[in-house]
């Protein structure tokens, strides 16, 4: 019987028993996530924009692109208000680049990516615990960014990866 070790805003954790494919019976702690979904603003064919938020866990600022929780939206309706509350832009064309999982070692969180087309200002809605600075720079300084590993965050590189391959500009 699965036994809720801990219950917050955004997350839940699980103490669950689990037979592996051996037969073997462990008890797992699990992180039950909604989901999430993240998206690559294209200001132009050539320009992205990146934001830069402030991470408690990651002691700083840090460099990603537009995400948020489901909150029981679809994962287009997600993407869509992220853009619009963190970048203060609206997609006219929203682009599924595919869902990947955070970290299945521990929880069931999955991250849907986007790409957003032919944008549109809007006023922004950040969140009261966010602190964010939006950033239009080429894609290909963006990529630049995830090779040498100054963009460390990993559902934002996935994310840029994808829609520049998508779009031709990669491999």
């Amino acid at each position: 019987m699965n036994r809720i070790a801990y219950q917050g805003r955004s997350i839940t954790v699980q103490v669950e028993p689990v037979e592996l494919p051996n037969g073997r019976r462990v008890e797992l702690d699990v992180v039950r996530h909604p989901g999430a979904s993240a998206v690559v603003p294209f200001e132009s064919d050539d320009v992205v924009l990146l934001i830069r938020q402030f991470r408690h866990c990651a002691d700083g600022m840090i460099w990603e692109v537009p995400a948020g929780k489901l909150d029981g939206d679809t994962p287009e309706v997600c993407a869509k208000k992220e853009l619009e509350e963190e970048a203060g832009r609206r997609a006219g064309r929203l682009e599924r680049l595919g869902s990947v999982w955070t970290t299945p070692g521990f929880t069931d969180e999955v991250i849907h990516l986007f790409a957003a087309h032919d944008l549109s200002e809007v006023p922004p809605r950040p969140e009261d615990d966010e602190i964010i600075e939006v950033v239009p720079m080429p894609l290909s300084k963006a990529l630049d960014m995830v090779w040498s590993g100054e963009l460390r965050d990993a559902k934002s590189a996935l994310a840029l990866i994808h829609a520049a391959r998508r779009s031709g500009r990669l491999g």
